[in-house]
């Protein structure tokens, strides 16, 4: 365990971390947590957590919606229904320095791994919890990150004007919750170190909903504008979306007015530069009917490849649209170094990299996803100094 493994490292090393959560915003907190050092106990019911039967992808049998959320972690099962397993349970809590759970509010409680029964017996304990709709009113709502899409005005916003609306083409909300509970943890971490006190973190993926649609939920709250779908259009800017090329369509932005000029050279449209319709972002983005085919009739003389080189050498934001495949070629192209390998020989596993670098106590990549409860008499063993 973490004392006994001195040859791991990382800025988080020390840290054990009790993993009660699954399925992705919880494991997703927990992995980035575990690559930066910290020592991840992931808790697993008998049949294993969810995502491991989440299928296709697989990877020599195992669901790849798994294996990316779940590196650099041991596995303990453990039927807190069981005495002598919720005996583990109570041994592992009292040793952690963070516990993160994703029960319905209050569900733990049964068990007395709830946050003041924990925090009772150690107080240096940040106990992070992660629901779909908070403690209050909302807490026998399930925590799906579709649900909260919907709800949260999301939806609303993806899609044609004229067409359904749509779910983003991830969890979104998963991914933004597990951010912030790895920022919340860290943050209560720092706090400890000067307190010596933990304290109990909170986050649902309703709030970090609304928190992460930024200008559409401010320009609610602070300017009583309700936004609504526009496509792949931006309300504030134009050009700022998807526009016609010889073979297909590439993805222009002028963010500020020194860009749409550089664009117009490129064009060749200088005309448009000093054009009182199109001189401001405010004038373009209220006048892109009519910019929108001065800019597509010259983007569809070549091709989405020859504008990329052009517009991005001259300093004009673009990007081709890519599948996934095609974004990690270019990560890698650019030297990002994009996918890494976890574990050794037979067992690696290939996985994309942490998404911060840090200079001096960089991110690991040890131990591959475990396999269900394959720490587990390792972990028992450690937890009775036996």
């Amino acid at each position: 365990m973490a004392e006994e493994t001195p040859s791991r490292t990382g800025p988080l090393h020390g840290v054990v971390v009790a993993d009660f959560s699954r399925i992705l915003a919880g494991p997703y907190a927990t992995m980035l947590l575990a690559d930066l050092g910290a020592e991840v106990i992931k808790v697993e019911g008998p049949g294993g957590d969810d995502t491991r039967t989440w299928m296709p992808p697989v990877r020599d049998g195992v669901a790849t919606y798994y294996l990316g959320i779940n590196r650099n972690k041991r596995s303990i099962a453990l039927d807190l229904t069981d005495p002598d397993d919720l005996a583990v349970a109570h041994r592992l809590a009292a040793r952690a320095d963070v516990l993160i759970e994703n029960f319905k509010p209050g569900g733990l409680r049964r068990f007395a791994l709830d946050y003041d029964t924990v925090a009772a017996g150690n107080p240096r304990v940040v106990y992070a919890s992660i629901s779909g709709f908070g403690t209050g009113a909302g807490a026998a709502y399930p925590g799906y990150d579709l649900m909260v899409q919907a709800i949260s005005g999301l939806m609303s916003l993806t899609g044609d004007p004229d067409g359904p609306p749509y779910r983003a083409g991830i969890s979104v909300f998963d991914v933004m919750a597990g951010l912030h509970a790895a920022i919340g943890i860290l943050a209560a971490l720092h706090h400890r170190h000067d307190s010596g006190r933990g304290q109990h973190v909170e986050v649902n993926l309703l709030s970090s909903a609304l928190s992460g649609l930024v200008n559409h939920s401010s320009g609610y709250v602070a300017g009583g504008v309700v936004p609504y779908r526009m496509g792949n259009a931006h309300p504030s800017l134009f050009p700022y979306e998807p526009l016609p090329v010889a073979d297909g369509e590439l993805i222009v932005i002028a963010g500020n007015d020194g860009q749409f000029r550089k664009l117009c050279q490129v064009l060749d449209l200088p005309e448009l530069v000093d054009d009182p319709r199109f001189t401001r972002n405010q004038d373009r983005t209220a006048n892109r009917e009519e910019l929108r085919p001065l800019l597509v009739e010259r983007l569809r003389r070549r091709t989405r490849d020859e504008w990329f080189t052009d517009l991005m050498a001259a300093g004009v934001p673009c990007a081709p649209i890519n599948t996934i495949d095609g974004g990690v070629a270019l990560a890698e192209r650019l030297g990002l170094d994009p996918v890494v390998t976890v574990g050794e020989g037979a067992a690696a596993v290939p996985g994309i990299r942490h998404p911060i670098t840090l200079s001096d106590t960089p991110a690991r990549y040890g131990a591959p996803p475990p396999a269900l409860d394959e720490h587990g008499e390792e972990i028992r063993a450690w937890l009775t100094g036996s």
